[in-house]
């Protein structure tokens, strides 16, 4: 096992470098640049910008002073390697840093509602679902997952907004305010991961429950509750383990869509705006935090299977 997170951790560490190479590099080759504005700047006052910021010179010359292997041009190592993300080039009076650790928590605080909604309700809606096969109950579950499947998310987020916030009032339109701000967008967030997980989590459990050891199981007098809780759960939940790893990383650092309906101050828009802006030291923040979630949930995931099945075993 030791063996094993040792390795991930140096793939972990090969595959951020390959991001973050690919992100500056596409961020540099992008037509305009941090300082282009309607009216152009004076050459020397741009250039005077561009030195302040570390983006003079070659793309090389640029891309190894942002890993803190090359001075900047105040002659000090400062770069990733000595953890500084540098500064923001549009929100100048903040660095990278500042503004990820202002944003960070709350794209979590939303993520993580969403995450607990998806897995909670989508593991329920599914165990339900294959434990009634073939009856009402099976049929409406699977064809509320479809609707939600079927519907993106900019259509529930409004139609949510204009039902509970303006026609009822019993939500706040938008926001970030109490803790009423949050339910809706967790809603609309998590809708689509509900159903995804309630699909997974019925087709694992029907065939578990078709397996010798579930027979026997029956066959010793263990009641359907026992037998499918107890037993088949265990076995059946491995699917939805490997699917929460991504689910996870994409819902823990929010949504670009939702927190631009519910106007949430999240990640989601200073990455756009990054993007827009051509703000390369934020869009590359964004994408290492990104990355990182991404990457050290896998290695989460893949311990937790060894964990709830002891057959799989972790080698290096």
């Amino acid at each position: 096992m030791f063996a094993f997170v040792v390795q991930r951790f140096a793939s972990m560490l090969v595959v951020l470098f390959c991001v973050v190479t690919i992100t500056f590099v596409l961020f540099q080759i992008a037509p305009g640049g941090p300082f282009t504005r309607e009216r152009n700047l004076h050459p020397a006052i741009q250039a005077e910008l561009e030195k302040r910021f570390n983006l003079h010179g070659s793309i090389w010359e640029r891309y190894v002073t942002y890993l803190g292997v090359h001075p900047n041009a105040t002659g000090h190592y400062s770069g990733l390697l000595q953890g500084d993300l540098q500064p923001s080039t549009k929100y100048m009076d903040h660095t990278v840093k500042e503004l990820i650790a202002q944003t960070l928590p709350i794209s979590a605080t939303l993520g993580g509602t969403a995450f607990l909604l998806a897995t909670t309700l989508g593991i329920w809606l599914g165990v339900l679902a294959a434990i009634r096969q073939h009856t009402f109950v099976d049929t409406g579950a699977m064809l509320g997952a479809l609707l939600l499947i079927s519907i993106p998310s900019f259509v529930v987020g409004p139609l949510l907004v204009l039902i509970f916030a303006v026609w009822l009032r019993w939500m706040p339109v938008g926001g970030w305010n109490s803790l009423k701000s949050l339910i809706l967008p967790s809603i609309t967030l998590a809708g689509p991961y509900i159903a995804y997980i309630a699909r997974l989590m019925r087709s694992s459990m029907l065939e578990v429950l078709s397996q010798d050891f579930i027979r026997t199981a029956r066959a010793k007098g263990l009641t359907e509750a026992r037998a499918v809780y107890r037993h088949a759960l265990k076995v059946a939940i491995l699917p939805i383990v490997s699917f929460t790893g991504p689910l996870a990383a994409n819902l823990l650092t929010g949504s670009i869509i939702v927190e631009t309906i519910f106007n949430i101050p999240g990640m989601g828009p200073f990455f756009i705006n990054s993007i827009f802006n051509r703000d390369v030291f934020l869009g590359c923040g964004v994408v290492i935090i990104y990355c990182t979630l991404l990457v050290f949930l896998n290695l989460v995931v893949d311990i937790a299977y060894s964990i709830l099945d002891p057959r799989i075993r972790l080698y290096a």
